[in-house]
């Protein structure tokens, strides 16, 4: 499945849908004398401006990487979102102005079974493409189809509220547009706010997703030379673009030529099974004999301290008397330069011919 192909290929649906049901809508609105169709319209015009914004974005998102953007374009996407995004927002901004002012000033409309069947059928064409467009959007890892997608049903729920206005209004004589509308608009201007907030958290770079980092660990596992997969960080330079790090740990024994084999093996089933562009860094293990006690000094200090996540990356160089290893807070705890501190002043009295070297690393992934 090309992805770019489905994105574009959907979104030209969506504009061809789109500017039917706006000549449609135009007309029954203009012939009712109904604002709250015109709207519609006016809104279903904003829906095909999106696809517009949708192609374009995926054209330019798909550029080859070139020496000034090495990773590509795929974050283009995220703009395009963030500007489908802003689109959804306006439009349930004008919708709520547009209801405010027909509570104020109520407009007689005339409506006609015709008019109700074609704005009833418009629901019903909407939702389902709305869903469509969404769960498509899924299935590609798109957000900007995503974004439509809940725009398009959002946009069937503003027009079954007009439906349900223009029956009551058509039976009863009784304009309730504009306090339905109010109503509605609240739900668009809330979808949007949301939407924004998605694609704003992927682009500042959001914690990688639990499911994929447990995979990455389990297939590094696999490989009978790993002791333990720890810093795994992943970079997402666009929904189809990703790369990544992570450190290893080996046996202490092995030699460049094995660590070289092992590496580039897993380098290539990791790009093969997950599409991901992995650089590995090497943990050597040495933690037999006086190393060992050292190592299990530390693990029963380190219990002290409830927002100590973890310990690895435990070395020690035997020439220098130098001990490495890597500590991972909690984000909440605020005083982790004490704690690191505090660590190295307890094995420094109980070992105090080494040299103790500690990183505080992060909790980037779980």
């Amino acid at each position: 499945m090309d992805r770019n192909k489905v994105i574009i290929k959907t979104s030209i649906l969506g504009i061809v849908v789109n500017v039917i049901l706006v000549i449609f809508k135009a007309i029954v609105g203009l012939i009712a004398n109904s604002i709250a169709i015109i709207l519609d319209a006016v809104n279903n015009l904003t829906d095909a401006l999106s696809s517009v914004i949708t192609i374009v974005g995926t054209k330019l998102s798909n550029k080859a990487p070139d020496k000034k953007h090495p990773y590509g374009y795929g974050r283009i996407e995220y703009f395009t979102s963030v500007i489908i995004s802003a689109i959804v927002l306006f439009a349930g901004i004008t919708a709520a102005k547009e209801s405010i002012e027909k509570i104020i000033n109520p407009a007689e409309a005339e409506y006609s079974i015709t008019g109700l069947i074609i704005i009833a059928v418009a629901v019903v064409v909407k939702f389902v493409f709305g869903r469509y467009v969404k769960n498509t959007g899924k299935k590609v890892n798109s957000q900007s189809l995503v974004a439509s997608g809940q725009d398009a049903f959002m946009d069937s729920i503003l027009s079954f509220t007009t439906l349900v206005a223009a029956i009551i209004n058509y039976i009863w004589h009784l304009s309730l547009e504009g306090y339905l509308g109010a109503i509605i608009s609240i739900v668009i201007i809330k979808s949007a706010v949301e939407m924004l907030k998605e694609t704003v958290d992927s682009m500042l770079g959001e914690r990688a997703d639990k499911e994929l980092t447990t995979k990455l660990k389990e297939k590094l596992m696999e490989f009978k030379d790993v002791q333990g997969a720890y810093d795994l960080n992943i970079h997402n330079y666009g929904p189809s673009k990703i790369v990544a790090s992570v450190h290893i740990q080996v046996r202490n024994d092995m030699t460049a030529e094995e660590i070289h084999i092992l590496t580039r093996k897993i380098e290539y089933d990791i790009y093969m099974q997950f599409g991901i562009v992995l650089t590995i860094g090497i943990y050597a293990a040495n933690d037999k004999g006086e190393y060992g006690e050292i190592k299990k000094e530390l693990q029963n200090i380190i219990k002290e301290y409830k927002t100590i996540l973890q310990v690895h990356g435990f070395y020690v160089d035997k020439e220098n008397n130098d001990v490495y290893f890597d500590l991972i807070l909690d984000f909440e705890e605020k005083n982790k330069e004490k704690i690191m501190s505090e660590i190295i002043e307890k094995l420094k009295s109980k070992y105090s011919k080494y040299n103790f070297n500690v990183i505080l690393d992060s909790d980037i992934s779980d």
